[in-house]
This record gives structure tokens, C-alpha cells and sequence, in this order.
């Protein structure tokens, strides 16, 4: 592969990690991604951190539960229209290795997994969420072997990944201990851990800078979830829960997805490229959770006499399309534009609707040692609107608010620096 399409090919990366970030379905963040295994360099290092900033404004909030108390105590009934979301950075670090000739492997460190929104306690829906944030950790390894099929050469790609999913959510439980000095918040704390791996393949015409690659991974099952569930903001009355402070489990796993990619060298310093991605968000439906004392007692399920909490997400499956198109422009430059388009994961219970993304970036590489990569992104968060949606939980799911919010605006930025020889 020629150094203009190396370069070209540097920058469109950086593209797809800013718009992967920037769309954001389901609990997605960095996502997945594996190019950095396909560098025909002996050794290639390359770190980087993608800061997004959605602007998602909820409006016309509306109280449909009156026995939670807000419309009468004042507490979150003063505010129909508030801010939802926070800014957030993405770090990722990888280290390719050429093994021998054909045989390469990639060490990664990625946020796959995250999500923070935060509207506060003084509106309507403060009864649905004050506070949610996930983060994840994921520390993976994948490795492939080439071997020349015809003009160009077929890669076998495997690999596996340990996860770290850690989080909370905070929300208004009973705003009727505030009159004897409770705030009436309870706040679920969570974590958990898995292992996945994935399997794949990719052919190569390397003159022509043509790949095309078909990516699987598998689930993540995070098995037993523990936590602890604060309730010492309600009076300890009315409930045996209430008052303290109580470990609790759940079960919930990861989403499987499959990714392919294509790309083509189509002009003398020009290159175009694509991808398609699915994502079973659908997996993470009512995630319940149950103290951990009633683990011998009854199954923690939807419905379950001992179930002490849940955090509703009814997600249906994501798709994310996209496509750009590079350029060198002298020996050290090149730029890339892609748009891209996320179909929303919201079945009714969040506000991740359809997102359109328009990505660019540059590439320097003053020698062919070292490159920089800057990117940025502008998109739209598409309209719609939370109530009551179904759900497996006895009485639907969703019933405390409802709200609408508008076209929104979202940017990310992006740099990253890699070394290569």
C-alpha cells in the first residue's frame, strides 16, 4: 500500500471512531474497533481521546402519575424543560505487533459501553431520573493470519476481550419524607464483568488499498450484576427496604454485533470507503434487580415478589451506515469527509432517535514514523418523545412522565497520534 493511501486510509479511521462516539445507540460509546490490526507495519502504536458534546434538551414535560407528589410538593414539578445530557471523552490505546510475516496481533484498551444523563432533581420526570451514568472497560486482544488467495490475501481473524461495566442511577423514590428532613432519593450503584470474543475475516488487494471485512462479536455476559440499592433517603417506614442500605443483584448482558467494512483505492491519491453495522440492543429490555438475601428465596425476574428495582431500557436493535470518501493532498496532508447515519435504539423509554452525522479530518505525517489526526463532527439528533411504552413488567413501564424534545444538535472532536516502523 502506497504512503498517500496509508495516510488517507489513517484519517478515514478517525472518522468512523468520532461518528461511532457521536451517534451513541443504545449504551454505546467507543464501540468496537480492529483497523490498527490491518497496519503493514512490523509495529504500530496509536492513542487518542474522542470528546463529544450532545446537546439533548427535554421540553414539555408533563406529570402523569400524581401519586408520586411532585405537581403538589413542588419538588421537580417546577421544571418542564431541562437539559438532559453531559459532555463526555472517550480515551483509546492500541499496539499492533507483526508476529511473524502473516501472523499479527493487537492489544487494545477501549470505553466500548457508556451513557451519562443528567436533567437533576428539580423538574417533572425527577420521579424517572435524576441521574444515570454507565462507564465500561475493555481490554481485548485479536490476532489474524494471512495467507494470498488469487490477487490479494485472505485474513482469519480472532480474538477475545475481558469487559468491566460499572455504573448508577438515581431518581426520585418518595418526595413525602422531605416534611421530616429526607430527600426522598434512592440511587442504584452497579458493576460487573464478562469475557467475549470475536471472530472474522478480511481480503486484501494491498496495490489498490482494497479491504473488505466482516467482523462478529459475540455477546458479553456479565453474569450475576451486584450493587447496592440507598434508600436512607426515605424515612425507614412502609417499606423494609426503606431507610438503608441494601446489596442487591441482577443479571445483564452485552449486545452481539457484526460489522462490514469496504474500502477501495478509486483514483491516483484517492480512496473511498463504508461500513454497515449492526447491534442486538434488543437484548437489554427490564434489568432487574432483587436483594441479595433473597437469592435461595425466588428468582429475580420482572415480576418477582422480592424484585427491589429496575432500569427500563425496552431497546430495540441498532443500524449504523456510513460512508466517505479521502484525499492526500502533498506528501504530509491528506483529509476525509464521511456522513453516517444511526437508526435510534428508543423504543419509548430514551431519547436515542435517528442521528446524522457529517465527520472531517486531517492527517500530518511529517515522516513515516509518526502521524497526527485531527477530526470533528456535526450531527442531528432526530425528534420524538418518552411515555408509556410496554414492557414485561406488570403495569407497562414508563408511567411516572412524559416528555418531548426536538431536533438536537450534536459535535464531537477528536485527536490522535500514531507511531509507527
Amino acid at each position: 500500500m502506497s504512503k498517500a493511501i496509508s495516510t488517507i486510509l489513517g484519517g478515514a479511521l478517525l472518522l468512523t471512531g468520532v461518528a461511532s462516539a457521536a451517534q451513541a445507540g443504545g449504551l454505546e460509546r467507543g464501540g468496537y474497533n480492529y483497523d490498527l490490526l490491518f497496519s503493514e507495519d512490523r509495529f504500530a502504536s496509536e492513542a487518542g481521546v474522542i470528546y463529544v458534546m450532545p446537546d439533548r434538551k427535554i421540553k414539555n414535560a408533563r406529570d402523569t402519575d400524581p401519586t408520586d407528589g411532585l405537581g403538589s410538593d413542588g419538588r421537580g414539578g417546577g421544571k418542564t424543560s431541562v437539559n438532559e445530557t453531559e459532555n463526555y471523552t472517550i480515551p483509546r490505546v492500541g499496539v499492533k505487533v507483526g508476529i511473524t510475516q502473516d501472523f499479527d496481533c493487537l492489544a487494545q484498551y477501549s470505553q466500548p459501553w457508556g451513557v451519562h444523563t443528567k436533567p437533576g432533581s428539580d423538574w417533572v420526570g425527577a420521579n424517572e431520573n435524576i441521574e444515570t451514568k454507565i462507564e465500561s472497560h475493555d481490554y481485548g486482544l485479536t490476532c489474524s493470519y494471512k495467507f494470498d488467495v488469487g490477487k490479494g490475501q485472505l485474513r482469519a481473524i480472532g480474538g477475545v476481550s475481558y469487559q468491566e461495566v460499572e455504573g448508577f442511577k438515581e431518581r426520585l423514590v418518595n418526595p413525602a419524607g422531605k416534611p421530616l428532613g429526607f430527600d426522598g432519593n434512592g440511587k442504584l450503584e452497579l458493576e460487573g464483568d464478562g469475557v467475549g470474543w470475536r471472530i472474522g475475516a478480511a481480503y486484501e488487494i494491498p496495490e489498490i488499498a482494497f479491504r473488505a471485512s466482516l467482523i462478529y462479536n459475540a455477546e458479553v455476559d456479565l453474569g450475576d450484576v451486584e450493587g447496592t440499592l440507598d434508600l436512607t433517603g426515605l424515612p425507614p417506614v412502609g417499606s423494609p427496604l426503606a431507610g438503608r442500605v441494601t446489596n442487591v443483584y441482577g443479571t445483564a448482558t452485552m449486545p452481539q454485533s457484526v460489522e462490514f467494512k469496504l474500502q477501495s483505492g478509486i483514483a491516483p491519491g484517492w480512496l473511498a470507503f463504508g461500513s454497515v453495522k449492526w447491534v442486538d440492543w434488543s437484548v437489554l429490555d427490564v434489568v432487574t434487580f432483587c436483594p441479595s438475601s433473597t437469592r435461595d428465596i425466588a428468582a429475580c425476574s420482572v415480576n418477582s415478589p422480592v424484585r427491589a428495582t429496575s432500569i427500563d431500557l425496552m431497546f430495540r436493535d441498532g443500524w449504523t451506515v456510513t460512508g466517505g470518501i479521502g484525499h492526500k493532498f502533498n506528501d504530509q496532508w491528506s483529509g476525509q469527509v464521511q456522513v453516517s447515519w444511526d437508526r435510534g435504539t428508543s423504543t419509548g423509554l430514551t431519547t436515542q432517535t435517528d442521528t446524522w452525522l457529517l465527520s472531517t479530518g486531517v492527517s500530518w505525517s511529517p515522516n513515516q514514523n509518526f502521524e497526527i489526526r485531527a477530526g470533528g463532527a456535526v450531527g442531528l439528533l432526530t425528534s420524538g418523545s418518552f411515555g408509556k411504552t410496554d414492557c414485561p413488567r406488570n403495569g407497562g413501564c414508563g408511567n411516572s412522565v412524559e416528555y418531548d424534545f426536538g431536533d438536537d444538535f450534536v459535535s464531537a472532536l477528536s485527536i490522535s497520534g500514531k507511531l509507527k516502523f
